[in-house]
């Protein structure tokens, strides 16, 4: 199934061969063997390896693309080209986006930031309207053109609530003006953009989508789930991805420490664009690509082996989802949310995206082909949708080390986690929910009880299962030092804690980003830890994150990324 990794394993093991052999041969067991030879070698007291066989380490030393030694500095007999002294500074295998979306996150770089802090300044319905008049008049948008924003937050603005057609309109008429919600499942437009995107009065929800109205049935501007794909073809679906663009994103990656970049929903013109510009020019770091499979007769491309990488773009599986967001109020609950969107009846659960027989057949087809999953489920209603579809597949087909990935998984129960756990089911949990929508999800989405149990890491945990952790960029930067510090701590934007008991320590939390992200992703041969013969992809942290109080962890910095033996990433001063 992964042909990549089996291939990195043995290189892995060839390289891992000769280190040892250069030990013996410096203890005096083979004279003829010269000493090993490394392009550089890190000492110090923080180097966290994820490795039990060198839990120890003090020195880590690579040549060319692998680690070839990891041990105690004093028994290190090589010479290196560089030697780094950490100092206080520590070193950790170089963190993995285990969920993300890196066509999206390029794509949506250069469009208006109408997000709230910390990520933009939007406080209420004025700013933001300010944003895009600033804006359209620097960059000097001409009427008719496009404007097009990026994640609004109804949560965070002081009405509590969508901007709406008549808000847009008010900046202006003469644009057609788009804006997707924080969470990629919502959009609003002003009038003239429902008119490009022929939404009127007259036009039909979609299957799985809303197209929110006033009284007698005209559009307010708001647009749900599948409702938003006449509005994001006219502003996301034209032109190839620049080149500049991919290249800048990765750049943002790197700058948080990150050496795999994972591409959640790719379309096959997204994944052949990544080819083309890998090809052309290289790219920084790995890109692992899941691709969309949400048409009934969706085929992998014939030709392309799942598992393989090429130019460091691997084709890794399919995605799937099943139900929308819990900050936007349109994931599929088993229970109705604490307060209801405005107009629904208490009652509401929000609702699936897609019929069960439909995810019963992806889930059978692709599990008997052997094909890695991602599936996007928020509510526990959807995650039920998905272990019935494995249970029912398994009937037929033994699953065999599947390693099917829920995504985000935020309101799983604890008898889901037992089912997962027997299916041999992966969580990726959203955890930096905690923090950016906690207050949100305890006052208003999910009510007090549920909230505190949103990614629950530590149930997880308790029951030996792999999971990870994730941003989800661009819905929140790729900012991995700020999601360890949310995973281990729980805080809000309030600075209330939002579920102690679901807290995991810092090392857990890193574990997350490292070792578990690897083995999500049957990459754990190659990458996740520092161990001879693996990938030299590393991460030098300001502190060692494991010496200080979990409270303290933003204060961390990434002073270099490493990816492949290359410095990608480096602040000034190092």
């Amino acid at each position: 199934m992964n042909t990549h990794c089996r291939a990195e394993s043995r290189i892995g093991w060839t390289v891992t061969g000769l280190a040892i052999a250069g030990v013996m041969v410096l203890a005096g067991c083979s004279p003829a063997m010269p000493p090993l030879q490394a392009d550089r070698l890190w000492v110090g007291e923080h180097i966290i390896t994820f490795d039990d066989a060198h839990a120890d380490a003090t020195a880590v030393a690579i040549q060319g693309e692998r680690i070839i030694w990891v041990g105690r500095q004093e028994d290190w007999r090589g010479e290196a080209r560089e030697t780094v002294e950490l100092g206080g500074r520590a070193l950790l295998p170089g963190f993995i986006d285990a969920h993300g979306h890196l066509s999206f996150s390029a794509r949506t770089a250069n469009l208006a930031n109408v997000a709230s802090p910390p990520v933009g300044v939007v406080g209420d319905i004025a700013s933001l309207q300010a944003v895009l008049r600033s804006y359209i008049a620097e960059r000097g948008i001409a009427p008719g053109e496009w404007v097009v924003g990026m994640g609004y937050d109804d949560s965070l603005i002081e009405e509590q609530r969508h901007p709406d057609r008549d808000d847009l309109d008010a900046v202006s008429d003469a644009h057609p003006i788009a804006l997707i919600h924080v969470s990629g499942h919502l959009a609003t437009a002003n009038s003239t953009a429902l008119e490009r995107a022929g939404i009127s009065k007259d036009t039909p929800d979609p299957p799985g989508g809303v197209i929110r109205r006033r009284a007698g049935g005209e559009p307010n501007g708001v647009l749900e789930e599948t409702a938003t794909e006449a509005l994001r073809s006219k502003v996301m679906g034209g032109g190839d991805l620049a080149a500049a663009d991919l290249h800048a994103a990765l750049g943002i990656y790197a700058s948080h420490g990150i050496t795999t970049v994972q591409d959640g929903a790719s379309s096959l013109a997204e994944f052949e664009r990544f080819r083309e510009v890998a090809g052309a020019d290289g790219l920084a770091l790995d890109v692992e690509v899941y691709l969309m499979a949400m048409e009934p007769d969706f085929r992998m491309p014939e030709g392309l082996t799942v598992g393989e990488t090429e130019n460091r773009v691997k084709l890794s599986g399919i995605k799937l989802v099943l139900d929308g967001s819990p900050q936007g109020k349109t994931a599929y609950l088993s229970e109705p949310y604490f307060v209801p969107p405005p107009g629904l009846d208490a009652d509401y659960r929000g609702y699936s995206m897609v019929p069960q027989d439909f995810v019963d057949g992806q889930v059978a087809r692709f599990a008997a082909a052997k094909v890695p999953m991602l599936v996007h489920c928020n509510g526990d209603a959807a995650a039920e949708m998905l272990l019935d579809a494995l249970d029912r597949a398994h009937e037929n087909v033994p699953l065999g080390d599947h390693r099917t990935v829920m995504i985000h998984a935020q309101t799983v129960r604890e008898d889901q986690i037992d089912r997962m756990a027997k299916i041999g089911v992966v969580p990726s949990y959203f955890s930096a929910h905690t923090f950016y929508w906690g207050d949100w999800h305890r006052d208003s989405v999910l009510g007090p009880e549920r909230a505190r149990r949103i990614s629950p890491t530590r149930s997880t945990l308790a029951r030996n299962m792999p999971f990870t952790v994730h941003n989800d960029a661009p819905v929140v930067p790729p900012d991995m030092i700020r999601l360890i510090w949310a995973t281990a701590n729980r805080v809000t934007r309030s600075g209330q804690v939002l579920g102690e008991a679901q807290r995991l320590d810092v090392l857990e939390a890193l574990r997350a980003v490292t070792a578990n992200a690897a083995y999500q992703s049957f990459e754990e041969c190659c990458k996740g830890t520092l161990t001879p013969g693996k990938q030299a992809d590393l991460v030098l942290l300001s502190r060692d994150p494991l010496s200080m109080p979990a409270a303290d962890l933003l204060d961390l910095e990434v002073v270099e990324t490493v990816a492949r033996g290359t410095t990608v990433f480096l602040t000034e001063g190092r």
